[in-house]
């Protein structure tokens, strides 16, 4: 489990296509690799990667031919920028939410703008998604945890984060322009709702052992 507070700008060094469709990257991590070890879960721009093997402030880890499939990770390349964070310590202070680091979707950059210090991000949401996602609600992008300032739909679904200078300069998002893709990781809590909802009243009665 993450918060979606981001430790550190990693680098990829290494981008490797495995016969089975996958792939393996290396990636420069001095800060999140100091405790790390071997079948430790990072996650990588929003993604739950293990890793494989580490040394000299770099680690090691696969990734499945269906995580490129679903995830904007494929667009990735060596020099490319991602966002890391570590799981979860018991006992830490949760400042983001509850994260996962299981993808929903990939979301694209529809508009970037300026208000003073502040940078609105709206990003484009996919259908299936979109009853997740509220005003003021939480969703990650890119593994990063912020708060929803708006949603609409002009030509389909669509949610605006507003970032602070502090996430501009911590993350990945303060460098993307319109057209980029990115993670998207809906509120847990959300998906069991919708999952809940979507059953007979009596099925989630009995579920939940309700006379």
């Amino acid at each position: 489990m993450f918060t979606g507070i981001i430790e550190e700008l990693g680098r990829i060094t290494g981008w490797t296509r495995t016969e089975d469709g996958g792939a393996r990257l290396v990636i420069d991590a001095p800060r999140v690799t100091e405790d790390a070890r071997h079948g430790d879960s990072i996650a990588v721009s929003g993604v739950c990667l293990t890793v494989v093997d580490l040394a000299d402030g770099r680690f090691i880890a696969d990734v499945m031919g269906q995580t490129l499939a679903v995830s904007a990770i494929a667009d990735l390349g060596e020099g490319d920028r991602v966002n890391l964070e570590r799981a979860a310590k018991v006992g830490d202070r949760l400042g983001g939410h509850i994260v996962q680091g299981h993808v929903d979707g990939v979301g694209a950059v529809l508009a970037v703008r300026d208000e003073g210090s502040w940078r609105v991000l709206r990003i484009s949401l996919p259908d299936d998604l979109a009853p997740l996602v509220v005003d003021k609600g939480s969703i990650a992008v890119a593994g990063t945890s912020l708060t929803v300032s708006a949603v609409g739909e002009d030509a389909g679904h669509w949610f605006e984060v507003s970032l602070i200078p502090e996430t501009l300069a911590a993350t990945t998002l303060g460098g993307l322009a319109p057209g980029a893709r990115v993670n998207l990781e809906t509120d847990v809590l959300a998906r069991h709702v919708a999952r809940m909802l979507s059953f007979p009243r009596a099925a989630v009665a009995a579920e939940e052992g309700v006379a």
